[in-house]
């Protein structure tokens, strides 16, 4: 494990890049939501990036939040790199400085496509890089099982990431302040509808493994559609898009009040902080 400073610009790389994923999510489910009133179709992310390329200053727009996209990258990777997080060591620390790994270059192949869009080269459906993908992974030896493998491991993240909202631990990474306490609820809401996506498109994967057919493969779009097809569809989608734009207020909280726990003071109190003390005063309340 690195035990050298990591580099100052470190925060503000956090900064930039959890507000252009707080952007991007916002515009999809703020997109969701107008389908569900509409009883038009759910945008994925290149859908619904695409629609902001369009507008005026769009262009400049795009281009920020695909900079601010492989900032996140970045971060994520230096985070893993500097165990940043104090995972500490062992099996669980490897595992999940290997996610925020993961999710780094994730999001350096997301910021590149976004930039790729904005310069006019990124075409094609929200469901075509996927479906893509999980072709070439598919005609690879054991190519089957591999996908079937990934898609496991995304619903395992989709789980995590409920689990994460449902349990508060988020909490512990959010500094105290009236701000993020009134947001709170968005907060956890956000985390689970997240959840909830990231489950889908792990789902998709996993069947495309199973059926050997790429083309059930797909990502948020998909998601959102497949939903959508439910009954009491337009309900159900309008709620995933509402808690998508709570992902996208979390993810701007993550933004401004993020405690980088080996950059941090010991003097600075947390959302998980101000819950333990409340919990504890209820149990000295119903003791006395």
């Amino acid at each position: 494990m690195p035990q050298e400073a990591a580099p100052k610009w470190v925060k503000p790389v956090m900064r930039i890049g959890y507000a252009a994923r707080g952007v991007t999510y916002l515009m999809i489910g703020g997109l969701a939501v107008l389908a569900a009133w509409t009883g038009g179709q759910a945008e994925g992310t290149k859908g619904a990036l695409a629609q902001l390329r369009d507008e005026p200053l769009g262009l400049t727009a795009l281009i920020a939040i695909g900079i601010g996209l492989l900032a996140y990258s970045v971060w994520r990777l230096i985070c893993a790199w500097y165990d940043l997080e104090d995972q500490g060591s062992g099996f669980k620390a490897f595992i999940a400085r290997t996610g925020q790994a993961v999710t780094g270059l994730i999001h350096l192949g997301l910021g590149i496509s976004v930039l790729r869009l904005a310069l006019g080269s990124g075409g094609g459906q929200d469901g075509s890089a996927p479906q893509s993908l999980t072709s070439r992974l598919l005609a690879m030896e054991y190519g089957k099982i591999i996908v079937m493998g990934i898609g496991l491991v995304v619903i395992g993240a989709g789980i995590y990431y409920g689990y994460k909202g449902i349990a508060e631990k988020y909490k512990e990474h959010i500094r105290l302040t009236r701000v993020t306490e009134r947001l709170d609820p968005a907060l956890k809401a956000g985390l689970v509808a997240h959840g909830i996506v990231i489950a889908l498109i792990g789902g998709f994967l996993l069947y495309a493994g199973q059926t050997t057919d790429p083309g059930e493969a797909g990502g948020i779009g998909k998601a959102f559609q497949v939903v959508r097809e439910q009954p009491f569809g337009r309900i159900l989608l309008g709620l995933l898009g509402l808690g998508t734009v709570g992902f996208a207020i979390y993810c701007f909280v993550e933004a401004c009040y993020r405690i980088i726990p080996r950059l941090a003071g010991d003097d600075i109190s947390s959302l998980a902080t101000r819950a333990k003390a409340k919990a504890e005063q209820k149990a000295r309340q119903a003791t006395a």
